[in-house]
């Protein structure tokens, strides 16, 4: 079958499945992280959105960023991805708008799957999440995910945690993979002692999926990332016919 193929307006490369809006910050992005393209089986895009700093976004949960963020978004939308997200999970502050303002699916952050998470355990369990600051994921942001009972989730933060917070919050700009597991792997552990009732546990920040592995070895449960998010949509956008025996 013979197919004709048209320039796209704005585009000057072809066949991103995903793009991803990156804050600016200066982190070493290792292999698994979001920010690492080897990460993904599939074709990705990559575009800082100006101005949006870690201290503006999760400290200041600054709003006035919002057109910077929906420009960057349509540049991406012009060039072809299929889904947009991006690599910090507080960016779900503007996950509606930017949902608005595009006509492709919006993921922003990795917690947009709490709705999901929510309804597929029973009502003797809880969604664990670990994030980068405890502080800062606030009501109104869990809200805004789409969580409809916060009394669902137990939130445990690394922001004490001296090997994470020097790269990812201060951007010390070395990282240390081991020593970052094993923190994480610990406060797991702690969550899981301290709440057996936790089933499945959500890494909210892109620089977490390295770990997930890990976590899930530690503590037995099912382990969701931003990794797991994006390779669904990824996935829905490249379909392939199933061959087999009947």
């Amino acid at each position: 079958m013979s197919q004709k193929y048209h320039v796209r307006p704005g585009a000057d490369c072809y066949g991103f499945a995903i793009g991803i809006l990156l804050i600016d910050c200066s982190t070493p992005f290792i292999p698994g992280d979001v920010g690492n393209a080897s990460t993904y089986n599939y074709p990705v895009l990559y575009k800082t959105v100006p101005d949006v700093t870690l201290e503006r976004l999760i400290e200041q949960g600054d709003e006035s960023l919002i057109d910077n963020v929906i420009a960057v978004a349509k540049e991406m939308e012009a060039m072809g991805v299929r889904a947009i997200t991006s690599d910090c999970g507080y960016m779900v502050r503007y996950q509606q708008k930017v949902a608005d303002a595009v006509n492709i699916p919006v993921i922003l952050s990795s917690l947009v799957q709490l709705p999901m998470l929510e309804r597929s355990i029973g009502s003797h369990q809880k969604i664990g999440i670990i994030c980068a600051n405890q502080k800062r994921l606030s009501p109104q942001l869990l809200e805004i995910s789409g969580l409809q009972n916060p009394d669902s989730v137990v939130i445990y933060g690394l922001e004490e945690q001296p090997n994470f917070r020097g790269p990812i919050l201060d951007e010390t700009g070395t990282l240390e993979p081991e020593k970052i597991e094993q923190e994480i792997v610990d406060i797991a552990k702690q969550m899981i002692e301290a709440h057996p009732e936790v089933g499945p546990i959500l890494l909210e920040c892109s620089n977490l999926p390295p770990y997930s592995a890990a976590v899930q070895q530690a503590t037995g449960r099912l382990v969701f990332d931003y990794t797991t998010l994006i390779d669904m949509y990824a996935g829905s956008a490249r379909r392939k016919p199933f061959h087999g025996f009947y």
